[in-house]
């Protein structure tokens, strides 16, 4: 072994002392004082690679602090304010703490104006066009390879709106996404769903619903919510969209 090498074994290992040989073996102790981990230098890089979730306006802090403090969160917005992808975030990260079991995803399955037709595969796949923007707030707090081992567990679950009716979701995180393409009898379905320790945040645009006019019941169920002490009610405004600014300058104006 070279000079150099020895040296580099030596900053990475540690001095060679002869008292961490026993007698009957030479089997050298594992150092532990130079903070040596098992797991290869990828896992470090991708830990410090998680993006810190901060809110970057007044609307956005609210929200997150609405979500810590209240079991039911209702956050109410015109597109590009964060709703879903901070939703999301506290959810993975409410799993990762172990404050929960498990992360329920729903969303409804309307068109954006034009049907596509019946989809094949099973009720996830059927499902995975519409949940896209769910999918794309968890790979970007998890790596998709995770998402899909978590799916596979059941830790993280898809659960269409229409199956919903009679369950109780218990120790669970609960995101409903695009709550504005609900009607008032989904959403009341959906927000007696909350079970013991869970967590509820329903998103959504009352400006923006696909439904006819007068079928969206999610305006209605805020006004009506806002009265419940226990209940928050985030509505967030122009001001708070942290997309193009563009987008910002259309929604005033369209």
């Amino acid at each position: 072994m070279t000079k150099r090498s020895a040296l580099k074994r030596q900053a990475r290992e540690g001095v060679l002392d002869s008292r961490e040989f026993s007698q009957d073996a030479k089997v050298r102790r594992l150092p532990t004082h130079t903070g040596w981990s098992p797991y290869p230098s990828n896992d470090d890089r991708d830990q410090a690679y998680l993006k810190t979730l901060k809110p970057k306006s007044e609307g956005q802090a609210a929200l997150l602090n609405a979500i810590d403090t209240a079991s039911l969160c209702l956050a109410l917005g015109p597109a590009g304010t964060g709703k879903t992808y901070l939703a999301v975030a506290k959810a993975v990260e409410a799993l990762e703490a172990g404050r929960v079991g498990r992360i329920v995803l729903s969303r409804p399955a309307v068109e954006a104006g034009e049907s596509i037709g019946f989809l094949p595969g099973a009720m996830e796949d059927k499902l995975a066009p519409y949940l896209r923007p769910l999918y794309d707030a968890l790979s970007d707090r998890l790596s998709m390879k995770r998402v899909g081992a978590l799916m596979a567990e059941g830790l993280i679950e898809i659960a269409p709106i229409g199956y919903m009716r009679g369950r109780t979701l218990n120790n669970a995180f609960v995101v409903v996404d695009e709550a504005q393409n609900c009607t008032y009898t989904q959403l009341k379905m959906l927000l007696t769903r909350l079970g013991w320790h869970s967590t509820m945040v329903v998103t959504g645009d009352p400006h923006q619903s696909d439904l006819l006019p007068g079928v969206s019941g999610l305006a209605d169920i805020a006004e009506r919510l806002e009265a419940v002490p226990e209940i928050a009610v985030v509505r967030l405004a122009e001001r708070d969209i942290v997309r193009h600014p563009l987008v910002a300058s259309m929604i005033g104006v369209l």
